[in-house]
């Protein structure tokens, strides 16, 4: 796996739109203002304040964009504005080999786990699952402490992100963006109870992973990965209606699509991140469903950890070395995702 420079003080981050677009232009201000006050530049591309339905821009011009951030020498990291659904569309118009031969710093979740297997798998780069720049650097009134502290220990040092501490508080309360009401107050904060273990055991591998519902967009393709060995980590998303987390009656049937393409049967361990907007009772039905479908097995399942759709969030190198042990009650980075 090729690994990105790390970022430093003084770089350009340029920010690209590879699936839904800006509906919420303060955001992406907020979020400039952000990244500056932290000492970076700051390069947008045109799909960044694009917006065409449930896209930022057609196709081509999203993946144009993709192509152009890594091709521009002077840019050293790169962060998606949001998820969305599509960003698929963009694949067939990528080079992958120039993005091999141009590695450069990814950084983004949700929908953009699509592009994490894509270039994981046509061209060997580590990248980021991580915060993108509407959902986690436009946060009023900053980027929440704990989520900069890990895009900080992934991107900016040679050294291993080492051992994950759970976050203290976490937050999925949703203030209306469409009315600024998240310019008002800091989002209402939770107690975390910090890891827990649904199956016990001690696990160490490669970690690959992402949201699930954009996870399995891709099997039968050739982005598809070879899970043999690996850590997987997978996480939710929000649901169609705003402010609901995914049915799970939805999740149910993604876990068993993954179990029926054989990915339980090869992967060592499991991580699976905090849901987005479930009640108690969803939360329970959840992890029962995680130990249904993957009983056949006996790998350990760590569940809750600071990933995905609730903040804050840890930033994932793909591609590199952790361990995961129950009985120490770790979740340790054994590699550096940046050279």
């Amino acid at each position: 796996m090729q690994k990105p420079k790390k970022l430093k003080k003084g770089d350009t981050i340029a920010i690209i739109a590879p699936s839904a677009g800006l509906y919420f232009s303060h955001r992406l201000d907020n979020a400039i203002i952000s990244l500056k006050s932290l000492g970076y530049k700051i390069k947008e591309f045109p799909s960044a304040r694009k917006v065409e339905g449930w896209e930022s821009a057609p196709s081509k011009e999203r993946a144009k964009d993709i192509m152009a951030a890594f091709l521009d020498t002077k840019i050293t990291a790169i962060i998606a504005l949001t998820g969305g659904t599509v960003a698929n569309q963009t694949l067939r118009y990528l080079d992958f080999e120039k993005i091999k031969q141009n590695p450069k710093i990814f950084c983004g979740y949700s929908d953009n786990s699509v592009l994490h297997y894509a270039f994981y798998t046509q061209s060997d780069l580590v990248t980021f699952y991580g915060p993108c720049i509407a959902t986690q650097f436009g946060e009023y009134p900053k980027l929440l402490e704990y989520t900069l502290e890990y895009f900080d220990k992934a991107l900016t040092t040679t050294e291993p992100i080492g051992k994950v501490s759970p976050s203290q508080n976490w937050t999925d309360e949703i203030l209306d963006w469409s009315k600024k009401l998240d310019l008002t107050r800091p989002r209402r904060l939770k107690r975390n109870n910090g890891f827990e273990w649904l199956r016990n055991g001690r696990a160490k591998g490669k970690i690959i992973g992402g949201c699930l519902e954009s996870v399995v967009h891709l099997p039968g393709t050739r982005y598809w990965p070879d899970y043999k060995g690996k850590i997987l980590f997978l996480e939710l998303s929000e649901g169609q209606i705003f402010g609901e987390g995914d049915p799970l009656a939805y999740v149910d049937g993604y876990l068993e699509q993954l179990n029926i393409l054989g990915v339980f049967s090869q992967i060592k361990g499991l991580i699976f991140g905090r849901p987005y907007n479930y009640s108690d009772g969803d939360t329970k039905l959840l992890k029962r469903k995680l130990l249904e479908r993957t009983k056949e097995y006996g790998f350990p399942i760590l569940y809750g950890a600071d990933i995905g759709h609730t903040d804050p969030q840890i930033t994932i190198p793909i591609g590199v070395e952790v361990v995961i042990d129950s009985e120490a009650n770790t979740f340790d980075f054994l590699e550096s995702g940046v050279k």
